[in-house]
């Protein structure tokens, strides 16, 4: 059981929760997008979301900033939530300006709300659960591109709560989050997207 705990927490990392997010966007959205321009958003932001951060994570760890890709304390959390504020809005700016695909524009200012007010958080010695802020964006914009697009996403919704579910009770098994921890963390991570919502709907 301990194993498979785990193996939820490593492979819905929130790392790769915003790549998950534009994937959804691009295989939900009934607009026509050129296929080519679509391969260079996943290819830029694949860059920027993954290959990235593992690599200012490994420089981190070489220099002694932090010691495990969970960001256990509150202090190992402080330069790479700096250093993901920065990627976001390199992000808003280069890759996904307002006047292209305006839903993942905002898609990833709530992300960059979230990461600023986890950023402060941390600073106050406050640990919200980072893999729920993740999972709670992404269920937030799901349900906002259902209303959107006027879909029936109910079924990816609904798997969508299931794996919050299981990752909700994977750190709290592991004993990396409290139950207010994880609250704290989906509430900042859905309240975000709530917020950017009447900007595009």
């Amino acid at each position: 059981m301990n194993w498979l705990l785990k193996s939820i927490s490593f492979v819905f990392h929130p790392i790769i929760m915003p790549l998950l997010g534009v994937i959804f966007y691009f295989s939900k959205s009934p607009r026509f997008i050129p296929r080519d321009v679509i391969e260079a958003k996943i290819i830029s932001l694949t860059i920027l979301t993954i290959i990235l951060p593992i690599l200012l994570y490994f420089l981190l760890k070489t220099i002694g900033k932090t010691k495990s890709i969970y960001l256990k304390t509150t202090k190992e959390r402080i330069i790479p939530l700096l250093l993901n504020i920065i990627i976001c809005i390199l992000i808003v700016i280069r890759v996904l300006p307002s006047n292209q695909i305006i839903e993942l524009y905002f898609f990833f200012i709530g992300i960059l709300i979230s990461n600023i007010v986890c950023l402060v958080l941390a600073m106050l010695k406050f640990k919200a659960s980072i893999h729920m802020i993740a999972i709670a964006g992404i269920i937030m914009f799901a349900l906002s591109i259902s209303l959107h697009f006027g879909k029936n996403l109910n079924g990816s919704l609904a798997l969508l709560f299931l794996i919050a579910g299981a990752i909700a009770t994977s750190r709290l098994h592991l004993k990396a989050h409290t139950n207010v921890e994880l609250i704290f963390g989906f509430c900042i991570g859905l309240f975000p997207q709530l917020l950017v919502l009447s900007y595009w709907l």
